[in-house]
């Protein structure tokens, strides 16, 4: 369901609960309260989103088509929509040319070693001036990644600073009146500082790519947004948290550990999954894998040699439609090579952690960099800045793999 319709399927279940206790005649219940408000932030939430995509929508619409009124320089048109960050980028150029007094903003990323410029000849421009654009619109990310796994907040500051809770001692129990009450307790949480940590890269094109809009949008699409991603699903799952790096969900102290030993990778990711539960008493929502430790679970067979995530055509035995990324255990699955061969990793992921983004993806672009000017090029910087929150270490669970050794076809 998208988030419409998950806001009003919500909504309905929030006012089937207060329906049921005015047709009793009661008041709600602790948990029928715990219930509601629990529902409230997740409505709360979707709000937030389809207010963004409504923001995003309208302003994607604001620069589609855009025409040249006379030498090719863009004009809105209303009534369409970017399709992508790129065009996003063209908008927010106007009716300026890169070659105009003034600096744009966009993304797109090129080792920050490789000075190599792309494509073009000889051509003539002035002095450039850097505009941020604070609002940035990301485009829809077909590939699912870690982020999108997990909860999501803004913070205006460079750091974070939270609690990690301990396990919950002791609880409450059935005692008769006037007898003493049992005590429960969160031991003292830890608190821990992170700062943000900055994802950023830039490249170089020249005077005459710069003017031929198609192209500037086809490399911030191509190259920098994808990269970004690329570098951000790494940094979330696995970064070192040496020097200015983030430090990774998995690489944080707390985090469980499940050893396969002679179970089947199934079992030990099943086995992975009662650990989250056990420990914290939340439901893991995620596995994410690598490529190679999932190739092994989707080429797996039974007895009979039917695949038991279905076939290449169809489901197992004839039944149901081919799923390309079957889901393991029920979990949402994502496949990525952040995720090292050999360690799975479940989770419950969007209550456990969260990110946090200070502002949006920036693009800037001048010509006042190094020998540009005289070189006829310009260059353009992409940068995020980002932090992660994990409040509950021990809702993940890393599942360590005897066997990585891919599954051979058979002769």
């Amino acid at each position: 369901m998208n988030p419409k319709e998950k806001l009003a399927a919500l909504l309905k279940s929030m006012q089937a609960i207060v329906a049921g206790a005015k047709a009793s005649g009661r008041d709600l219940s602790d948990a029928e309260i715990e219930d509601l408000e629990a529902k409230n932030a997740e409505a709360e939430e979707l709000r937030g989103k389809i207010a963004r995509s409504e923001k995003s929508a309208a302003l994607m619409a604001s620069i589609g088509g855009m025409k040249s009124d006379d030498e090719g320089e863009p004009t809105p048109q209303a009534g369409q929509r970017a399709k992508s960050l790129g065009e996003h980028f063209v908008k927010h150029l106007g009716n300026r040319s890169l070659k105009n007094p003034g600096t744009i903003a966009v993304p797109e990323f090129k080792a920050a070693t490789d000075t190599q410029a792309v494509g073009g000849h000889e051509g003539a421009y002035g002095p450039l001036i850097t505009d941020v654009d604070r609002n940035f619109i990301l485009p829809k990310r077909e590939r699912l990644v870690v982020e999108d796994l997990l909860g999501s907040g803004n913070v205006s500051g460079t750091a974070i600073t939270y609690p990690v809770f301990g396990p919950l001692e002791g609880g409450t129990d059935f005692v008769g009146e006037g007898r003493q009450k049992p005590q429960m307790h969160v031991g003292d949480p830890t608190w821990r500082t992170d700062a943000l940590g900055e994802v950023a890269g830039w490249f170089k094109m020249t005077d005459d790519m710069a003017e031929d809009l198609d192209y500037v949008v086809s490399e911030i699409n191509s190259t920098a947004l994808y990269d970004l991603a690329q570098k951000t699903e790494q940094a979330l799952l696995s970064g070192s948290g040496t020097g200015v790096n983030l430090l990774g969900i998995r690489n944080r102290e707390g985090v469980q550990t499940h050893v396969q030993g002679i179970d089947t990778v199934a079992d030990a990711i099943f086995k992975g999954i009662r650990k989250v539960q056990t420990a914290t008493g939340f439901t893991a929502d995620a596995l994410v894998i690598n490529p190679l430790d999932y190739e092994n679970l989707r080429l797996g067979k039974d007895g009979n040699g039917q695949y038991y995530g279905g076939g290449y055509f169809q489901g197992q035995y004839g039944n149901g439609g081919f799923i390309e990324v079957p889901p393991v255990w029920g979990l949402r699955t994502v496949v990525s090579l952040a995720a090292p061969q050999g360690e799975p990793l479940v989770g419950a992921y969007r209550p456990a952690a969260k990110v946090f983004r200070k502002g949006g993806v920036r693009v800037e672009s001048t010509n006042s960099h190094e020998d540009d000017f005289t070189n006829d090029k310009i260059t353009v910087r992409v940068k995020a800045r980002l932090g992660l929150q994990v409040k509950y270490p021990s809702a993940f669970v890393k599942i360590q793999l005897k066997d990585t050794t891919p599954v051979e076809d058979e002769d």
